[in-house]
């Protein structure tokens, strides 16, 4: 599915887009499932196919959706993304979900290996920033921009000095993004801990069946979405901003 796969129903006309990368699994797929309910036109990328591809004919029973198969860390598939919201004549939303754990289990920064650092800050820092770049032509005035991040960001924790220096990155990337785009929504939400294959990666042999499924979560992006809340961090578990101290 490197070519553009495409479902269709009727009615489609004059609706919403979103873009939503990282859509195959977790998160992106709740979300896009989310959205397909809500009557918007999705466009879908993630890394597996299959998968992709499977989401695709799920929803395409329900709304528009485009879906191609690729890695946002590459310059060629953020293109093919830019050409395919032109013929839906542009975005009203892109959510930048897709990203990478790092090592599993994770190691402290001592022991990190720097080639795998370098993958997972071109996974969370690099490639959305490269995604909007590419998209920045066809996104409709007003159009919503969601940044997926992590407390691990923001909080010190042991092992997750790969990760979070990552999420950390994307959140001060997402707040000069704000300051500099008056005319869109910007928003970095942490999703909190959720019951995903990363989250599971990212505690090896242990039960997270504590842990609330993403779909739990997936109201508070559509009140981002669809509401006029300002630009800013939120924690989707309580969808209030959330004040960050100054150092």
């Amino acid at each position: 599915m490197r070519d553009t796969d495409e479902g269709t129903t009727m009615g489609t006309d004059n609706q919403r887009t979103a873009l939503i990368t990282g859509a195959s699994r977790g998160l992106g797929l709740a979300l896009a499932r989310s959205l397909a309910r809500h009557g918007w036109n999705l466009i879908l990328t993630a890394r597996d196919e299959q998968r992709l591809r499977a989401v695709r004919d799920e929803l395409a029973s329900i709304t528009h959706v485009a879906a191609i198969a690729g890695d946002v860390t590459a310059s060629a598939h953020r293109q093919a993304l830019a050409v395919l919201a032109r013929g839906h004549a542009g975005l009203d939303a892109v959510i930048n979900n897709a990203g990478a754990l790092g090592p599993s289990p994770q190691p402290g920064l001592l022991d990190y290996p720097l080639d795998i650092l370098r993958q997972v800050f071109e996974s969370n820092f690099i490639a959305p920033l490269g995604v909007l770049q590419a998209l920045r032509d066809e996104l409709k005035p007003g159009a919503r921009i969601i940044n997926v991040t992590s407390d691990a960001g923001i909080n010190a924790y042991p092992g997750w000095g790969g990760y979070g220096a990552s999420k950390a990155a994307l959140e001060q990337l997402s707040a000069v993004l704000a300051v500099e785009n008056p005319s869109l929504k910007v928003y970095w939400v942490d999703p909190g801990d959720i019951r995903t294959d990363m989250h599971q990666a990212a505690f090896p042999g242990e039960d997270i069946s504590d842990r609330p499924l993403p779909e739990v979560r997936v109201p508070a992006f559509i009140n981002l979405l669809e509401g006029d809340l300002p630009s800013g961090r939120y924690v989707a578990a309580s969808i209030g901003p959330v004040a960050v101290e100054a150092a």
